[in-house]
């Protein structure tokens, strides 16, 4: 009796009331039930409040351990909304607002975003119009594109990734990973975009007014395929935001969720969550798909 004392008196200051009121519940079959609420410092109201539930089933219970497998599954990469679109997909008929409230419970959550490298470098050569101008949607393949370059740091390297994202479906058509920001790692991203698709005429491709977009050998490969040109104001992200935003996914997602030894770690670990996104990740204004799934499907019903 005594040791069982001294435990609650522990929980006084460790415990909340419910959980305190749940041991109290459990001694009281061995012991006298005041003396339990006297050394515990709970009111006989408050006993009875807090374990009037104790004895019922939680009905959210398979649902709990579904929402923490997914979780899980994607690494903690989905917050309450994706959530709720996946289980919505396996069939699962919930409320968003359940599914916030039981993540909430389980202590789920999802992270901050962090700012993005900043490439732009005064003007070095010729500036595009910003044909774009904010509209980001597409209702095709390949005819509106945007790419930018973000940086990543591990101990004293540094680590740059220059992708090409493609505004109908979201998915990041190539990418470059270099340990510095150049025009090589520029030219490698198109190359790799350019084999991919061969039929890129009055494609627009919109960028800041980073200094390699400026260049001239970049703006004579997109002349060469056909594709617009657009540029971002000056000093203005929104104006490349789509970008910003998978920059944002990947560093909360994956850069700030693992520690990474070198930068070998850290591009391997880049190539494995581009695949992810591009194939597992799915959103919600894409029907619940992922980019590459959405891009499939509306192919074949076109």
């Amino acid at each position: 009796m005594l040791k069982k004392i001294r435990c609650l008196n522990s929980f006084k200051t460790k415990s909340t009331k419910k959980e305190i009121a749940s041991i109290v519940d459990k001694l009281r079959r061995k012991y006298n039930f005041n003396a339990l609420l006297k050394v515990s410092n709970l009111k006989r109201s408050t006993f009875y409040y807090y374990t009037k539930n104790i004895s019922k089933t939680d009905k959210y219970k398979d649902i709990k351990n579904i929402i923490q497998e997914i979780y899980s599954l994607h690494k903690g990469r989905y917050g309450y909304r994706r959530i709720h679109l996946a289980l919505k997909n396996q069939g699962h008929k919930i409320n968003h607002k359940t599914v916030y409230k039981l993540m909430k419970e389980l202590g789920l959550k999802s992270l901050v975003r962090p700012k993005k490298y900043k490439s732009y470098k005064g003007t070095v050569g010729k500036v595009a119009p910003n044909i774009i101008n904010r509209d980001f949607e597409s209702n095709k393949p390949n005819t509106k594109w945007v790419t930018d370059i973000s940086e990543f740091k591990v101990g004293s390297k540094k680590l740059y990734l220059s992708p090409i994202l493609d505004l109908y479906n979201r998915e990041i058509i190539s990418y470059s990973l270099s340990e510095s920001p150049n025009f090589n790692q520029v030219r490698s991203m198109l190359n790799q975009a350019f084999d991919k698709y061969k039929d890129l005429k009055s494609l627009i491709l919109h960028s800041d007014q980073g200094y390699q977009y400026q260049l001239k050998q970049y703006q004579q490969m997109l002349l060469s395929k056909g594709i617009i040109q657009s540029m971002s104001r000056k000093g203005n992200c929104l104006d490349n935001s789509v970008m910003e935003n998978f920059f944002g996914l990947l560093k909360s997602e994956l850069f700030y969720l693992e520690k990474f030894k070198n930068i070998q770690e850290l591009k391997i670990a880049i190539d494995e969550y581009i695949y992810y996104y591009n194939n597992y990740r799915i959103k919600e204004n894409l029907k619940g798909q992922s980019p590459i799934n959405f891009r499939t499907s509306s192919l074949l019903t076109a």
